[in-house]
């Protein structure tokens, strides 16, 4: 039973997860390791740790650029992982699920990626552009590595949701409207009602994702979803304070208190 196992066991559905996610390598190896921390002791639950891929074909300008600048930095599928137990090292405990695009993975190898990942510890694995239909062996050896597979779920059909919801693990990311990452203003009616129908269909977890950035939004999906995801609106202060974060370690603790104090304002919203 791995950290996301014992989450789903133990989870509360009036005390929603806070999913944080950050892109390793931006704008530094130990930037990301202290951003990881700093975010587990602003409440973050679960941590989804970003791969940096050169064609983020789900991913909105925001962290198209953080993964150009991770590139940048050297940074590729073994290195980012080799973060995992550095922050594992220096204290954080809750469970951390790795966010790549297929490609990377087909490169190393799927086995040889998921028995990686297993030994750095990471708990899960989350492949947005592997079809739900195609991921039948993936899912089969995540699951003889101790990893959970965690499934994508955009607003498509009640069949189709069903089907999805029915294998999920760990937590099930239900994507709030179709299009690419990003901050929005507000959630259409549609995406509320998509939210109750994957809800309705899942025995694990529904942690919301793409567009939360403000505590108004937090607000309205308190009671209707488990846990929310944010990205954009954390890598879009990561890419503010770049500068900051890769200086001196007392600029760099200025950057992270910012970061730190907005993330709470969301969690006690």
């Amino acid at each position: 039973m791995n950290r996301l196992t014992v989450y789903e066991a133990a989870h509360n559905a009036d005390y929603p997860l806070f999913i944080p996610f950050i892109m390793a390598g931006d704008p530094t190896r130990s930037a990301t390791v202290d951003l990881a921390l700093q975010l587990q002791e602003a409440g973050a639950h679960i941590l989804e740790l970003g791969i940096p891929y050169s064609d983020p074909l789900a991913d909105g300008p925001v962290l198209q650029r953080s993964a150009k600048r991770a590139l940048q930095q050297g940074m590729s599928l073994k290195s980012a992982m080799d973060l995992i137990p550095e922050m594992r090292k220096r204290g954080l405990t809750i469970p951390v699920v790795v966010f790549t695009y297929y490609n990377p993975v087909f490169q190393m190898g799927m086995e040889s990626f998921l028995e990686t990942a297993n030994e750095k510890g990471a708990d899960g694995v989350l492949v947005p552009d592997l079809p739900f239909e195609e991921s039948q062996d993936f899912t089969a050896l995540a699951k003889d590595y101790q990893l959970a597979n965690i499934s994508l779920v955009a607003p498509t059909s009640t069949t189709r949701v069903h089907k999805i919801a029915s294998h999920a693990e760990g937590f099930l990311y239900c994507v709030s409207s179709l299009g690419v990452t990003g901050t929005r203003e507000v959630f259409p009616q549609e995406a509320y009602d998509f939210i109750h129908t994957v809800k309705e269909h899942s025995a694990v977890p529904v942690a919301v994702g793409f567009g939360i950035s403000k505590p108004e939004h937090v607000q309205s999906l308190s009671g209707i979803c488990s846990g929310v995801i944010v990205g954009s609106a954390i890598m879009k202060l990561v890419e503010k304070h770049a500068n900051e974060l890769a200086a001196g370690e007392e600029k760099k603790k200025e950057a992270l208190q910012e970061i730190k104090t907005f993330v709470s304002t969301l969690i006690s919203s």
